[in-house]
């Protein structure tokens, strides 16, 4: 259930039923309950009572129903806040922003590098009720006109980790006189609120051939997909299958199968943007429904790059499945990356900078000059920067452009070289920066589970640097597999020590499972050892003259169990119930070891691999539809949903 609150007291403009028009707009925007209260105190008596999340607003606001419904839906984060450009008014609070969280408030004209100004409507998370009801009865003193701005400064000065809903295309103003009001509700009349709300179902800043090769009509598909009823769910899973189609036709080979698969893939990808469209024009957000979209995303990609691999074999080459291994390799240990330094970021955003005599070093000057970049929206240094990186839309034009013309072995090695070439760029780059920033992030979060270790790594004594042991561990790892490479190569075998040796060097990351993790680039931990436990697994099953594609596939099942960590940590849900199950890096790592040892290094990639599998899905069920099951037998408080927009 959700509660709307409207301050009476803050009506302005001269119209007295103020508060029950945006009560009226607030049922509309899906509110189960709607107060008009005139005083904090029962603000404070109503919020106490509430199991949910809260709406609360002045009844000075003037806004489309769409704008509250936005607020109210959100998925940023469980307490959001209207945020507007207008110019403030006295009483009113400026904030300041930074990666869409309001990080400070503040008197307007006092607030150093404000961004914005508070719009008198926000939405507060199940878990930050406490806080508001004490900020609304600290607050209670407040004069007519002000309640609800100090009630925000009151709820942020707390501590309350509150995200930004800007307003784009819609119109929303708080209004103090009776012109204004007038201005006001003509400025929104004058707007076609559903042509506005689907443009907004694209997102405001993308990447370069999403922004210019899809956003530009993908709008047409979703609006039919609403009318017919699909749901962003649905399209997700027609997406996934027209990858698989696009896969299945690369393997196959021969230039209209290439030209079709690439077809395939390019509309797999419209439809990839369409379901998070369709979930903001529909307002239909879900924990699920960002998970699966995480998932599906990586699933979908790799499944190609298996298609390109079995494809190139299929042509000839020798070593298709192994640049498809290595694509695979590289883009997980990437997105490791990318996920702990947005952590990170976000993190920094919420710190105040510690000073460093200085004006930050080659760190803080990078940092200042990606933030003139990123403001700098359209230039060609923006588009520039977007696209070096290789996003995920890039990749997948790079894919169907590269098969379609050359061949499915011209396009691994496409993705290949150029994610290289990203991947040291965006680390240089992003290491000079997080040791500027000096911010810990694993000590904020459950550091063994997100380190996945085993058993056997949290029973290792003790020691410092988390990262130097990992990265140790992982380069043990990368010459155990050029050694086996060359053996291989030379039609020879790896003498019986060096995969324990090998397991040996790998385990050097379990000496800092119990170790702080507060250095600048530790961060880097979980993607270190990632790398580490891929390059040990294929190292063993190239040892182990284990086929290509069964490596492949036990290395991808390895991925989706780790994919399943970060979408869990990007959408704040609890950790896998059956995560204790999937033994840690460290322990299918020494399983593997055995395996070596006896001989049966495919017989034990392919149950262990299955094993995993198996967990994974069980998890997923035990995740997705028992436990949210008995939660619906059995309520219990909930904050805001989250579906993360593709």
């Amino acid at each position: 259930m959700t509660l709307a609150i409207v301050l009476a007291a803050e009506a302005a403009g001269g119209a007295d039923d103020a508060g029950e028009r945006l009560a009226g707009q607030w049922r509309r925007a899906g509110a189960t309950e709607v107060r008009v209260v005139a005083d904090l105190s029962e603000l404070a008596a109503l919020v106490a009572a509430a199991t949910g999340p809260v709406l609360v607003s002045g009844a000075d606001l003037v806004a489309h129903t769409a704008v509250l419904k936005h607020l109210a839906t959100s998925p940023v984060g469980p307490t959001v806040a209207l945020v507007l450009t207008d110019p403030p008014a006295p009483g009113q609070v400026a904030v300041r922003e930074e990666r869409g969280q309001v990080v400070a408030v503040g008197a307007p004209g006092e607030l150093a590098d404000a961004t914005g100004v508070f719009g008198g409507a926000l939405r507060v998370g199940a878990d930050d009720l406490p806080a508001l009801v004490d900020a609304a009865r600290s607050a209670g003193s407040a004069p007519a006109g002000s309640a609800v701005d100090r009630l925000f400064a009151d709820l942020a000065a707390c501590g309350t980790l509150t995200f930004a809903h800007r307003v784009r295309l819609l119109v929303a103003h708080r209004v103090v006189d009776p012109a204004g009001r007038a201005a006001a509700e003509a400025a929104v009349a004058a707007v076609d609120e559903d042509k506005a709300e689907l443009r907004l179902s694209v997102k405001e800043r993308d990447d370069f051939f999403t922004t210019f090769f899809v956003s530009t009509w993908s709008t047409y598909v979703t609006k039919a997909a609403a009318r017919i009823g699909l749901g962003p769910t649905a399209v997700t899973m027609i997406s996934v299958a027209f990858a698989v189609a696009a896969a299945v036709l690369f393997g196959v080979g021969g230039r209209p199968a290439l030209v079709a698969g690439a077809v395939l893939l390019y509309l797999g990808f419209v439809l990839d943007c369409v379901d998070g469209q369709l979930a903001r024009y529909t307002r239909h957000f879900s924990a699920w429904g960002g998970w699966l979209d995480t998932m599906a995303d990586r699933a979908k990609e790799y499944l190609v790059y298996a298609g390109l691999g079995y494809g190139a074999t299929h042509a000839g080459f020798r070593y298709g499945w192994a640049l498809a291994i290595a694509a695979m390799t590289l883009q997980t240990v990437r997105h490791m990356t990318d996920t702990w330094y947005g952590v990170l970021h976000d993190e920094a955003a919420r710190r105040p900078r510690p000073a460093t005599g200085d004006a930050g070093g080659i760190g803080g000057k990078l940092n200042a000059a990606s933030t003139k970049v990123q403001a700098d929206t359209g230039s060609v240094s923006y588009w520039l920067k977007r696209t070096v990186v290789f996003p995920i839309g890039e990749r997948w034009a790079l894919m169907a452009l590269a098969a379609a013309l050359f061949g499915p072995l011209v396009a691994l090695c496409a993705v290949l070289v150029w994610g290289t070439l990203a991947f040291a760029y965006t680390g240089a780059l992003r290491t000079l920066r997080a040791r500027w920033m000096r911010v810990p992030v694993l000590t904020t979060v459950d550091a063994t589970l997100h380190r996945d270790d085993g058993p056997l790594a949290r029973t290792l004594p003790a020691s410092r640097g988390p990262l130097a042991l990992a990265v140790f561990g992982a380069l043990g790892a990368a010459a155990l597999l050029v050694w086996a490479l060359l053996t291989v190569h030379a039609d020879d075998r790896l003498p019986g020590w060096a995969v324990p040796v090998g397991l040996l060097v790998l385990l050097a990351g379990g000496f800092g499972a119990r170790a702080a993790h507060d250095g600048p680039l530790d961060w880097l931990v979980p993607a270190a050892l990632r790398a580490g436990e891929y390059l040990f697994a294929i190292a063993v099953g190239v040892a182990g003259r284990a086929p290509a594609w069964l490596i492949f596939g036990y290395v991808f099942v390895l991925t989706l169990h780790h994919y399943d960590l970060t979408a869990r940590l990007e959408k704040r849900q609890a950790a896998p119930p059956l995560h204790a199950a999937t033994l840690g890096w460290d322990g299918r790592s020494a399983v593997l070891a055995v395996a070596s040892i006896a001989g049966v290094v495919s017989i034990a990639l392919a149950t262990l691999g299955t094993y995993l599998l198996v967990v994974f899905v069980a998890s997923v069920v035990l995740a997705w539809v028992v436990q949210p099951a008995r939660a619906r037998r059995t309520p219990v408080p909930v904050g805001g949903g989250d579906r993360s927009p593709g």
